[in-house]
């Protein structure tokens, strides 16, 4: 068969590869994707999407159980778990379908299988049923996504010890839950669960849940999981799973002895490692280091020709990331004047657990480390009006920013619809706004948003409502 030619090949089919196919073709660039399972990826079919459609789900039934606060009657609210986990999945499908179809209305040609590179400037396309096709292009564009990072003696079975996956689509709920990881997976399925009446058991190696967000916001977490039950181990391990007839035998060491404990399942979620496998790389200069792809900030490999994006391109691991890069690449490619590097303190990261988590750019350890004298602003939303008539006064803004130039540094939020607001302080990173630009503008009353105002007059002692 003759090879079908094409200006750009993109290996992946998630966030990060359709958004760089879509983006290629609208620059007038003839462009092929290969995926092999799921247009959409990860994100789209096992992850971001569904996983919200869970955690929407686990909020609704969570609010009817304080209908009395509003002076409402809901008495003993019930869930259809199965109900639940197929309204999770229909709406993956149906932006699935969606992705398709913004595909086939900017003409890229989708191809289904394994792609791996095959010499300069081209793709070796394995279908499903063992038959073989190559495509050539003057560019490859990597965006394989990752799959989660497994560790000796705790390796996932798919039916007592889970992946995300499984913990998607339970066909029971578990009495008793260990996940194993407080990073923003792990909190998720443990604020899930525990809505739905799960006993949760949360280990983290390191000394807090949630390490990478800043320590006063990871503190508040902490007593807000503790406070709806979820109990919390920092500084501890599980050395061993041990399988028995109905559930795991987990061997925990924390504070300073190692006991075991029984649980009905267990959840691993610490980390992710890059899909660099079988993609050919052996015969080029491309250089992986720690399971991921090098690139520079257009995502350009040392391999003429040959770029990465992505989760396979390394950290942070969110899709908002993925598809920034891969525009970034593909005007790169396409020689769009003005194309700007990533810049990854202008990335907004969000944990959608009960409290929510939103932050972007240095928090106040990492600020005082790079030599920043600071300045720190915080507000409370038991101060905002908008957030006691929902009835969600638990949360926090937080701000930091450089004493002597007025630059935000960073903004870190916990309580409700914080991932809706933290676009906010994204913006002001990105648009490199001072103090001053942000006391200036004029905020919604009443709004949660308010609290963010707050918070940026509280650095410089201008807080109002406080």
């Amino acid at each position: 068969m003759a090879e079908a030619r094409f200006d750009l090949v993109v290996v992946g089919g998630g966030p990060g590869g359709y958004v760089a196919a879509i983006r290629a073709a609208q620059l007038g660039m003839k462009t092929a994707l290969v995926e092999r399972e799921h247009l959409g990826g990860i994100c789209l079919n096992w992850g971001c999407i569904p996983t919200k459609a869970l955690l929407r789900s686990a909020e609704v039934l969570e609010l009817l159980r304080h209908a009395a606060e509003f002076g409402l009657a809901c008495d003993r609210p019930r869930f259809d778990l199965g109900a639940v986990v197929k309204r999770s999945r229909a709406v993956a499908e149906r932006l699935s379908r969606g992705v398709a179809f913004l595909l086939k209305k900017n003409a890229v040609t989708v191809f289904e299988g394994h792609g791996r590179l095959a010499g300069r400037g081209r793709v070796r396309v394995r279908g499903k049923d063992g038959s073989e096709r190559t495509l050539a292009a003057g560019h490859v564009l990597l965006a394989t996504g990752a799959r989660p990072r497994v560790l000796p003696g705790l390796e996932p079975d798919g039916r007592f010890v889970w992946t995300y996956k499984e913990a998607m689509v339970p066909e029971e709920l578990p009495r008793s839950l260990l996940v194993v990881g407080s990073g923003a997976i792990g909190m998720e399925f443990a604020s899930f669960y525990r809505a739905l009446g799960s006993a949760v058991t949360v280990v983290e190696v390191l000394p807090r849940v949630l390490p990478a967000e800043d320590e006063e916001i990871s503190a508040f977490v902490h007593k807000a999981f503790e406070k709806r039950g979820i109990r919390l181990l920092p500084n501890s391990t599980v050395e061993a799973l041990a399988r028995e007839a109905n559930g795991v035998r987990a061997r925990i060491r924390s504070d300073g002895r190692l006991y075991e404990e029984t649980f009905e399942r267990a959840i691993l979620a610490v980390g992710i490692v890059g899909n660099v496998e079988d993609l050919g790389l052996e015969d080029t200069k491309v250089r992986v280091e720690k399971g991921h792809i090098l690139v520079d900030g257009f995502g350009r490999t040392e391999e003429p020709g040959v770029c990465a994006i992505g989760d396979v391109a390394g950290p942070p691991w969110l899709a908002h990331k993925a598809s920034h890069e891969g525009v970034i690449c593909v005007e790169t490619i396409a020689g769009v004047p003005g194309v700007r590097p990533l810049d990854r303190s202008t990335i907004p990261g969000c944990t959608y657990c009960t409290p929510q988590v939103a932050s972007v750019g240095l928090t106040e350890a990492q600020a005082k480390a790079r030599g920043h004298e600071v300045r720190v602003g915080r507000f409370p939303f038991v101060g905002n009006g908008k957030a006691l008539a929902l009835g969600e006064p638990e949360g926090l803004v937080k701000t930091v920013f450089d004493a002597a130039t007025g630059e935000l540094l960073g903004a870190h939020m916990v309580g409700a619809e914080v991932t809706e607001m933290i676009q906010g302080f994204a913006l002001a990173r990105a648009a490199e706004l001072t103090e001053s630009e942000l006391a200036h503008t004029v905020f919604p009353h009443p709004t949660i948003s308010e609290t963010m105002h707050e918070a940026v007059l509280a650095a410089f002692g201008r807080a109002l409502h406080i």
